[in-house]
Formats: structure tokens, sequence, C-alpha cells
């Protein structure tokens, strides 16, 4: 009883020191949104620094042909989508008026079925131009994160030439020079290879639903690609999204057999790169019940906007990593945990009790 009373205090002391952590994040936002986006844009770009100096490539020529390849790809791809959602907004007051038109035809023949619907109650609780109004807003605000770009580019080159020191720096300030604290490597190699595969696979998801839209012969293909690739970082729900304006879009351009055709595409790409490609080169994945990783999704980008929703799965796997290094604190790791990482935990545990017996 001692013990738990004891302990109340540690408690509710963490738990305020929290939401003043929270509230403070949650203010400087402009100030960690970009840093976050640097931290995770090299995390996700050094492992082909890492492969380059395999080949005996120096750093500085590595890390200066990786950033302007970054460059490049974002100055072409911005001033294609830029074009692409210029065309759509000034589009959009005809698209909408056309999807409403639809939709008023989709409930006149359900009612030639006896199903009755109230035509202005069902339009005005359920705007079809909102769908397309939020893929504007998405990729608008993204934009607006982007108008710092040079200096996340600037961050990023500093944090690739100090990225090989820094992990020793770690260790030393945790007063572990001798490397046997495996917490932290753990979590920078299960965020390197996180967002390293999520890359490429969102990298694949954008241009394969990007084809299949040309091919369909669908307007504005490569802002919806763009939204597909964005998307797919934001877990279990990001793909559902992307598909909405996109599918909607070619209800009434193209109909509805073509509707169909492109939900199919987005459901075959995503159902192949999300359950057939990523598991197999990311193995078990990062350890997060599907549960929290919805939840996390909720939480950072409340916390951080639509740059939060992006990085909520490695912004929880630092959460979860930080949680397993103290014993005080593991139990909340382990309900974080999803059912296979589950079993690990619990034998790890059995281990160092044998171990101490």
């Amino acid at each position: 009883m001692q013990s738990h009373s004891s302990s109340s205090p540690k408690i509710l002391l963490i738990l305020a020191s929290l939401v003043i952590i929270l509230a403070g994040v949650k203010v400087a936002s402009a100030i960690v949104v970009p840093f976050l986006l640097s931290l995770f844009l090299a995390m996700a770009c050094s492992p082909i620094i890492n492969t380059a100096n395999r080949f005996k490539i120096p750093r500085v020529i590595a890390v200066v042909i990786v950033i302007l390849l970054i460059v490049i790809f974002g100055f072409v791809l911005a001033g294609l989508v830029g074009q692409s959602m210029n065309e759509f907004s000034q589009n959009m007051p005809k698209y909408r008026s056309q999807l409403v038109n639809e939709f008023a035809w989709l409930i006149g023949r359900l009612d030639a079925f006896n199903i009755k619907l109230d035509k202005q109650q069902i339009l005005s609780y359920l705007d079809p131009g909102m769908a397309m109004n939020m893929a504007s807003n998405l990729l608008s605000s993204l934009g607006g994160v982007l108008t710092n770009f040079f200096l996340i580019l600037l961050i990023v080159v500093f944090m690739l030439f100090e990225a090989e020191s820094i992990p020793k720096k770690i260790h030393i300030a945790l007063d572990d020079p001798d490397m046997k604290m495996q917490q932290v490597d753990k979590f920078l190699l299960s965020v390197k290879n996180y967002l390293a595969i999520k890359t490429l696979v969102s990298l694949g998801t954008g241009l394969i639903i990007g084809l299949w839209l040309y091919f369909l012969g669908l307007d504005h293909f490569l802002l919806w690609a763009m939204l597909a690739f964005l998307l797919n970082y934001i877990p279990n729900i990001g793909s559902m999204i992307a598909a909405v304006p996109a599918v909607l879009l070619a209800f009434v351009q193209l109909g509805t057999p073509s509707a169909g055709l492109v939900a199919l595409g987005y459901v075959v790409t995503n159902t192949v790169m999300g359950n057939v490609i990523e598991p197999r080169y990311m193995g078990r994945g990062l350890g997060l019940s599907t549960l929290v990783v919805f939840l996390s999704l909720l939480f950072w980008g409340w916390l951080l906007g639509t740059v939060g929703m992006l990085l909520s799965v490695p912004l929880t796997m630092i959460v979860k990593i930080a949680l397993e290094s103290s014993q005080d604190t593991r139990w909340i790791a382990l309900l974080l945990a999803s059912e296979t990482d589950e079993p690990e935990a619990v034998s790890g545990e059995e281990a160092n009790v044998e171990k101490s017996v």
C-alpha cells in the first residue's frame, strides 16, 4: 500500500510535465514541424549515403548528390503539381455542381426502387464537393509547410554530415561509451528502415496510380498520384482518403464504369503494395498495434497538423522505445505493442529474470 501511495505523486508529476511539454510543442509547432521534417528526411536519405560510402564515394560528394537530387525532384514535382492544382481549383465549381447533379440523379434512381430519401436533406448532410476540397486543402497545407524548403534542406545537409557521429554522442551522453545500450541503436535502425521502405513503397504506389489514371484519361492524374504518394505515409486510412477525390472526379468526368475502374486500381495497388510488398521488406514491422497506429494518427495530427499525420508512426515509435528503456514505464510500452510483439517483451523479461536468478 505504501509503495502505491508513494508512486502516486510521481505519476501525477509525470502527467503534469507531459501536459506542459505537449502544450509547448503545440505552441512551437511552426519551429518543431520543419525540424521533424528535416530529421526524418535525413533518416530516409541516410541509407543512400551509407551505400555510397561502401563504394568508397566520399561523404561530401554523396551528400551533395543526394541534396541535388532532392532539389531537382522537388522543383520538377512542385511545378507539375502546382499547375495541376491551379487547373483543379479553377474547375472546382464545375466539378462540384456536376457532382451534386450526379448525386441527385442517384437519389432519383433509388426513389424508383421505392427507397425514399429527401434530396435536399441528404445533399445538405453529404456535401459531395467536400472530398475534393479536402484534397486541395491537404496539398495546400503541405505547400505551406514547404515554404521553409530551403531551411529544411539546410538542416538536412548538416544532419547528413553529422549522421556518423550522432549515435556515438548519444551513447556518450547516456553514459554508454562502449555502445552497450541497444535501445538507441534499435530506435535508429527501426526508424531508418521504416522511412526508407515506406518511401520506396509510397513512390511505387504513386507511380502506379498515376499511370493507371493517365491510362483511363482522368484529369489531373499527376495531382492524384502525388496525393497517393503522400497519403500512403498515413497508416490504415491514408490510401482510402487518397482514393475518394479521384473516384468522385472519375464519376463526374468519365462515368460510373470508369469510376469503378479507378476504385479497382486503388484497391489492387494498395492491397499489393501494403499487404505483399511492404510486409515482405519491412518484416514484422515496428511492433505497434493497429488501434495504437490509428489513435496516434489522430493525436499527432491534432498536435502537429498534416505533417504529424504523415509522421505519426515513427513519432509513436520514439515514444514506445523511450518507454521501453525504463522499468517503471515498460508496461505502457507493452500496451502499445502489437500481439506479435508482446511475446518477445514477455520472453525478454523472463530472460532477465533467469539471468538474475
